[in-house]
């Protein structure tokens, strides 16, 4: 027993001292990187650039005025991101449009510039457009200054990322995780830097607002999202008021989104969305209204089909539920028809198409057709396509044509629902 006993502790001290030999001549655990002293996080940064080069034109059919337009543009941002000290870290960035000899067209709806030709919402600007300091101690980030604020898929609180001088906030934003799955966001916005730029009355929009957004993607085969977003907007501008005061309401709501896989290579896509929204702080108005959003699709590698359908609703067909904030050329046809929601509501009723054709080229092709909540108005049809292809890891090329037919003869379509027709090329670099 004796001897077992030694032959065992014999073996064990054989393995561990084999054990320990390993170990020393195995390589030492990478020590995690110093921290940056506060001369080296505001020397050691990054520098940012994107530019893109732009053409779009406009073809506006039915009106009593000659609105085709046209406009070439190039807007460039620079940005300087700087090291982390102490949890600290700051962006500032600049951005510049400018326009290329092809001004045809009008800058803001309500601009003075070109008032008979149809509008491009690309001005011409020199701005900071964000500048902030965060800071982050754990899983919890705090933000200050003039920022980029997005929110799910940006159809109530976006950056307008499509156009040439895109929306950010001055605002103060939190951000936790520290919860498994569970995504906490706030953020108090004090002003709004508009997409406009100089050209209308109400290029900014003071704001005393409030945005919640909880998320949750614990729940198999997607994410529940609930938020509430209380906007409450001013400005200084005596003659813009009314207008302004008029977008302030609150709305709270819930989606939920995600994918389940069928087989190996097909799975099926959903959304689900409800909110409901009324007046709120400055607002004149008196109204409540709803809000709601279905999907359902399927994803085929690479390949994927859509069907949707998107009502916002109206209160007794006089106030058309609103989304100030949102990054609408995203919702309701690429034409932007509808930027603003009628007063008798909208019915978006679209199939969407992508696919990955030869030659690294993506397209992506919708259909949509609208109505009305109340009344059961038709308000036409359109047709949207894009193609993209990526060059290089800096480098992209984008063509997008949208086509809206309002169904309506000329007479009816002076009245504001003329056939719309945008064709844009552009080229994008990004370092």
């Amino acid at each position: 027993m004796k001897r077992h006993i030694r032959q065992l502790a014999i073996a064990s001290a054989l393995a561990i001292t084999a054990s320990a030999a390993h170990a020393a001549d195995a390589p030492a655990p990478a020590k995690p990187a110093a921290p940056l002293s506060f001369e080296d996080a505001l020397t050691k940064g990054k520098v940012t650039l994107n530019a893109r080069l732009r053409y779009e034109s406009v073809t506006q059919d039915g009106a009593a005025n000659d609105l085709n337009a046209d406009g070439l543009t190039l807007r460039t941002r620079l940005g300087y991101k700087t090291g982390v000290y102490n949890g600290f870290q700051a962006y500032a960035e600049a951005e510049n449009t400018t326009q290329l000899g092809i001004d045809n067209y009008r800058p803001a709806p309500g601009s003075t510039t070109n008032p008979t030709k149809a509008v491009i919402a690309d001005p011409e600007v020199t701005e900071v457009s964000q500048a902030w300091l965060g800071y982050t101690y754990d899983k919890t980030n705090a933000t200050v200054g003039r920022q980029r604020i997005v929110y799910d898929n940006a159809r109530f609180v976006g950056d307008v990322g499509w156009r040439q001088n895109y929306q950010t906030f001055d605002a103060v934003t939190l951000k936790d995780t520290s919860f498994d799955k569970l995504t906490l966001n706030y953020a108090y916005l004090w002003n709004i830097k508009r997409i406009f730029a100089d050209q209308t009355v109400q290029p900014d929009w003071d704001s005393n607002s409030h945005l919640f957004n909880v998320s949750y993607a614990g729940i198999p085969g997607g994410t529940l999202t609930v938020y509430g977003y209380l906007l409450d907007f001013d400005t200084n501008v005596a003659a813009a008021k009314a207008g302004v005061r008029a977008n302030s309401c609150q709305t709270y709501g819930l989606s939920y989104a995600g994918s389940t896989p069928i087989t190996k290579d097909l799975k099926a896509l959903y959304r689900l969305e409800y909110a409901t929204q009324s007046d709120y702080g400055n607002s004149a108005l008196s109204y409540n209204a709803d809000y709601y959003a279905a999907e359902l699709g399927a994803a085929f590698k690479g390949y994927t089909l859509t069907a949707g359908y998107e009502l916002l609703g109206s209160d007794s067909g006089t106030v058309g539920f609103k989304t100030p904030l949102a990054t609408l050329h995203a919702f309701d046809g690429w034409a932007d028809v509808f930027l603003n929601t009628p007063g008798a509501g909208l019915s978006d009723t679209y199939l969407k198409f992508t696919a990955p054709l030869p030659g690294k080229v993506a397209l992506t092709a919708v259909y949509h057709y609208f109505g009305t909540d109340t009344g059961a108005a038709d308000l036409g049809h359109e047709i949207d396509v894009t193609l993209g292809y990526k060059a290089t890891k800096q480098l992209s090329f984008l063509g997008k044509f949208a086509s809206y037919y309002s169904d309506q003869n000329g007479a009816k379509a002076t009245a504001g629902n003329a056939d719309v027709r945008k064709v844009t090329v552009e080229a994008d670099f990004a370092f």
